[in-house]
């Protein structure tokens, strides 16, 4: 299947591909087992990582060669990484918690005394009155199932804070991997930075045998060839951090990779920012706040039956030692202005509730200005991206050809030469910074809208080598 009809086919499935994220009952359904919890599709939460690194041109679903892919460094993060593992225990202590909201008030067996070792005829033990009973509280107002319902709600809850740790972990993998494409776009560019240098340092020393440039040109030249094998160097090194960096995310400290496979230079083409804010309320990070309004609720419910006084009853036998005869005993009590002396707790939880809302609209600008930002800014590197590679590179490339011959011939000097050189590995520098800004800003983007920018930001079409099941 190709790549724009993994996503077409997602996204007419259902009105929201983060349905997917977490287990199959509905959000306001409480799972009886901790095991409906964990049937979390780890496969529909890959796809929504393909479409956060939908810019990257994918290969295969695994690692050939020593070659990683988005698709499985994906995969491997969802299914090793500790930071969703936490959810499992969490449920666990919700299904706990479930077991005790489900209990009923309990009995109590009480034993009382009275009448016994006092003075005169209740010296002793022969005037004594023993009494056993037993005792327990009627809950009004449907205690229980407001306790139920809060548990139901924490659970739905806390399916929707995993889907959004786990998209924040799909969208931090993204990044991950296009900072590692990056930077072997920039060791490449340092080798050929290198390759220059040497190139330069040989014509400068052919110059110089032949009395045309003088030896402190030679020097220079050779600090030059020496600065570019250190720069060679340093962007190695910071590769390899960067490849302990990504497979951080699946609990590797040693990559089992040595190279990553995409398309750092494909971003596709621009899509209209008020589509893309439209969208913005899809994200789980909004939808969280449904569930927790939910949540609110059975709170207030919870609270407004406890302006329900329970009534305590007891029943029990009383034994009269003196006469040597038995009686049934039986009471109840129960507390006078409940309603009252809870209005306090009411007014509390409302307000809870009602904070929900302001929270909402707050979290819905902030993603505004996020969206804004990363709208633009990927924009803006596309079109320096473009420009780099359609106008900019290919001149300084013809200049550096002729810069050298004209060189070689005597009629330009050294520093325009070098001049030239630097101005091309700059350009080709920027274009990865610009390229590799590109594809990240996208990210953030399908990350902040919940969807991919569009069917041609997957550039060409990818065959995914094996189905992920």
């Amino acid at each position: 299947m190709q790549t724009r009809n993994i996503v077409a086919t997602l996204l007419s499935g259902s009105p929201s591909i983060f349905s997917w994220a977490v287990s199959t009952a509905p959000l306001n359904t409480a799972p009886t087992t901790s095991a409906r919890f964990k049937r979390i599709s780890f496969s529909k939460l890959v796809f929504i990582g393909l479409i956060l690194g939908g810019q990257l041109s994918l290969a295969q679903a695994e690692v050939t060669n020593n070659t990683l892919t988005l698709n499985t460094a994906l995969k491997r993060a969802l299914e090793q990484n500790p930071s969703l593992k936490v959810f499992d225990f969490r449920n666990t202590a919700l299904s706990g918690q479930l077991e005790t909201a489900n209990l009923k008030p309990a009995y109590e067996l009480g034993f009382e005394a009275e009448n016994f070792s006092g003075s005169d005829e209740l010296n002793g033990f022969d005037g004594v009155e023993l009494t056993v009973s037993l005792s327990s509280v009627l809950e009004m107002g449907d205690k229980r199932a407001a306790r139920q319902g809060i548990v139901s709600n924490s659970r739905s809850v806390l399916d929707a804070q995993r889907q959004v740790e786990s998209l924040a972990l799909l969208g931090e993998v993204t990044r991950r991997y296009v900072d590692v494409l990056a930077a072997q776009e920039q060791v490449s560019l340092a080798q050929e930075a290198d390759e220059l240098a040497s190139q330069t340092l040989n014509i400068v020393k052919e110059r110089a045998n032949a009395g045309a440039t003088p030896d402190a040109e030679v020097k220079r030249a050779q600090a030059a060839a020496s600065q570019a094998q250190l720069t060679l160097l340093s962007t190695r090194q910071q590769l390899a951090y960067l490849k302990v960096s990504l497979s951080a995310l699946w609990g590797e400290t040693s990559p089992q990779f040595t190279t990553i496979d995409g398309d750092l230079f494909h971003s596709g083409t621009d899509v209209d920012f008020e589509r893309l804010y439209a969208k913005v309320e899809r994200n789980p990070a909004i939808r969280i706040f449904a569930a927790e309004e939910r949540l609110k609720e059975a709170e207030v419910r919870l609270a407004k039956t406890q302006s329900r006084s329970d009534i305590s009853w007891s029943v029990g036998v009383r034994r009269f030692e003196e006469s040597d005869n038995s009686a049934l005993v039986a009471g109840f009590s129960m507390p006078l202005f409940s309603s009252k002396r809870n209005s306090g707790a009411v007014s509390t939880a409302l307000a809870q509730r009602n904070e929900i809302f302001v929270r909402k609209e707050v979290a819905l600008l902030n993603m505004h200005t996020q969206l804004f930002r990363a709208f633009h800014n990927r924009k803006q590197a596309i079109l320096t991206a473009k420009a780099l590679q359609n106008t900019i590179i290919p001149a300084l490339e013809e200049a550096l050809k002729e810069t050298q011959t004209a060189y070689q011939r005597g009629r330009y000097g050294y520093l325009e030469y070098v001049s030239a050189r630097q101005e091309l590995l700059s350009a080709r520098r920027i274009l990865i910074e610009s390229a590799s800004s590109a594809l990240t800003y996208g990210a953030e983007i399908e990350q902040l809208t919940a969807e991919p920018l569009s069917a041609a930001q997957y550039g060409e079409s990818t065959e995914l080598s094996g189905s992920v099941q």
